[in-house]
């Protein structure tokens, strides 16, 4: 049992709140249990300029923690003139996995920015960020093609991402921070809803670990992502 009471194969309370910042195009709180992440979608008629006059779009992400999202206040990054090189890391993974799965050429010349928030932070901000992000990008399609301004929506498969680890030994679904603070290997997985892999991110974090154990957190990360794209399409009216 872990220290939640949750099962090893249980993910946190996850809800995706469609609509929740009012001027954006699309948006979407998305609470992975106590990590909480607000994701907007801005979408604008052009491209970056390596683009221009080639009929493809293009979709870019940022990343962000509020101060106090955390046990005690981080400065901010603007204040300190520099993204740190998690932040990096995390944006472009937010934006690979979005352009994985969009077919860029019938998005046409338009580019879209995803902005991704956290609010409260109890582990998992990226993996939360990664499903939000889907979900607002998804919610901006939608509204455009109401429009008339797309005659389709340009998104080949749903994509989410789930954390998994090994604590106590015991491979487990979707960490908390506790957990993340004291596992003996982390891993990351973003997959389409039809179980294909976009990206795994693994590391052990005190000593090697099997493949055995891989293979069971990758089990856990396809039976979690499955779980969270039917949460995904109920938000968004899909399902």
């Amino acid at each position: 049992m872990r220290h939640s009471g949750r099962l090893a194969d249980q993910l946190r309370p996850i809800t995706f709140e469609i609509g929740f910042a009012k001027h954006a195009e699309g948006s979407c709180l998305t609470k992975f249990g106590d990590t909480h992440v607000l994701c907007t979608a801005t979408v604008e008629e052009k491209v970056p300029p390596f683009l221009r006059n080639k009929g493809s779009g293009w979709i870019t992400a940022e990343y962000g923690m509020l101060p106090r999202s955390t046990h005690t206040r981080m400065d901010r990054e603007a204040a300190r003139g520099k993204q740190s090189g998690r932040t990096h890391e995390i944006q472009r993974l937010v934006g690979r996995a979005l352009r994985s799965v969009m077919n860029l050429k019938a998005l046409g010349e338009r580019q879209i920015t995803i902005d991704c928030d956290v609010l409260q932070a109890d582990g998992g901000t990226r993996t939360a960020a990664i499903s939000g992000a889907f979900v607002a990008l998804y919610r901006a399609l939608q509204k455009r093609v109401e429009e008339g301004k797309l005659d389709s929506i340009p998104i080949l498969h749903h994509v989410a991402a789930v954390s998994c680890g090994i604590v106590n030994g015991i491979p487990v679904l979707d960490l908390d921070y506790t957990e993340d603070s004291t596992a003996q290997a982390d891993a990351n997985f973003v997959l389409t809803d039809i179980g294909t892999v976009i990206e795994v991110q693994a590391t052990a974090e005190q000593e090697p670990f099997q493949e055995a154990a891989f293979i069971q957190m990758m089990g856990l990360a396809h039976q979690g992502i499955k779980e969270i794209a039917v949460l995904q399409k109920k938000a968004l009216g899909l399902e």
